[in-house]
């Protein structure tokens, strides 16, 4: 069968149990945009990676490609899938692309959608809107048993990657930062501060980041700072602007510097990650490193913070640009997260490499740390 989810990276590692549970029917091909295809080479249970940069996805989409278009609907009649599965956010339409699966041949489509799908769909699930509807991920997984699979019970809905891992390579951290023998999930591991984000609003200010990471660093923890091939110059100021507050701290940055499997393996062996709403820190609750989410709200936590590790929202869950997906930030100043103080970061993180056995979705000040189930 056919499963689809033409988003970032972030989307496609929430979809994976809802992949693994299509696999326990037959093999799973991943249709996935070009951001997203190095993570769907991640997923267990993926046979194989197509790549489709759609026009009515992502945050800088194509102009309409017809030669492209004509040459998907062609692979995937070759290939003879007998159902596709089309994973969307809430605000998304799978029609776009349920016709193309139509045009291609295949029998049995399955989506979520609020539109009329006509003749598009043989299987419409329907989601609650905001703020029901659930996790991300949970929803995911429940399209995918709408559609036939068996339900995987509790343990079936965890974030996971395919291991083992890639090693990090040896040039991008000093000798001894990363721990004997595998994951650095504890106490006396380093720090993983990513900075950038996918669209602008969910991303931390180059002045704000580096606050963070020489308060980290004051607080007696080595920071490592990851980015993109995009962000380098970004993080390398960050790191820079941090290094002046503090000289001899231990900041070290790779960004632009990994595979996005090798920046699994630098977050697996990580003892937490200080990341916004944004692909790493899917990545990290997928190998299971606790996350201090530093969370923009223009879309709802409840949807789209770190799913299944001990989790910390920071950040100002009731700011005017609540829920209105704004990729720019319509406040000036950026304040539902730039209020988020050096200090709250190093308490939250402490708090969770202290404490790894509860997912905690809180906001917290220096003052008090209340963890609440998710």
């Amino acid at each position: 069968m056919l499963a689809v989810r033409l988003d970032s990276d972030g989307d496609v590692l929430l979809t994976g149990p809802a992949i693994r549970a299509l696999a326990r029917l037959g093999e799973v091909d991943l249709l996935a945009s070009p951001s997203g295809a190095a993570a769907g080479q991640l997923l267990p249970e993926v046979a194989d990676v197509l790549v489709f940069d759609a026009p009515w996805s992502g945050f800088a989409p194509p102009a309409v490609d017809a030669d492209a278009t004509r040459a998907l609907v062609e692979d995937l009649a070759a290939r003879h899938h007998e159902t596709a599965v089309i994973f969307t956010s809430f605000h998304q339409s799978p029609l776009p692309m349920a016709l193309l699966c139509r045009l291609a041949g295949i029998g049995r489509i399955a989506a979520t959608s609020e539109d009329y799908p006509g003749s598009l769909l043989d299987v419409r699930h329907r989601r609650d809107a905001p703020p029901g509807g659930g996790h991300e991920s949970e929803a995911a997984l429940a399209l995918a048993l709408a559609a036939g699979a068996p339900d995987p019970g509790p343990g079936g809905t965890a974030l996971a990657v395919r291991r083992p891992l890639p090693a990090v390579p040896e040039r991008l951290l000093p000798d001894g930062l990363l721990p004997a023998g595998g994951s650095g999930n504890d106490d006396g591991g380093f720090v993983v501060l990513h900075p950038g984000a996918s669209v602008p609003s969910r991303a931390l200010t180059t002045e704000h980041a580096a606050t963070m990471a020489a308060g980290l660093a004051a607080a007696g923890r080595t920071v490592v700072v990851t980015g993109g091939p995009a962000e380098a110059a970004r993080c390398a100021d960050v790191v820079a602007q941090a290094l002046a507050t503090a000289p001899d701290a231990t900041i070290v940055d790779i960004a632009g510097r990994t595979s996005l499997a090798e920046l699994a393996a630098v977050l697996d062996a990580a003892a937490c990650v200080v990341v916004g709403n944004t692909g790493p820190a899917h990545l990290a609750a997928a190998v299971g490193t606790p996350v201090v989410s530093l969370f923009s709200p223009v879309v709802p936590a409840q949807r789209w913070a770190p799913h299944g590790v001990p989790t910390i929202v920071l950040g100002d869950q009731h700011a005017a640009c609540r829920d209105t997906r704004a990729r720019e930030c319509p406040v000036p100043g950026h304040p539902c997260l730039s209020d988020v103080s050096a200090a709250e970061v190093v308490t939250a993180v402490a708090a969770l490499t202290t404490n790894r056995t509860t997912t905690t979705i809180t906001e917290i000040t220096t003052e008090e740390v209340s963890p609440c189930a998710s």
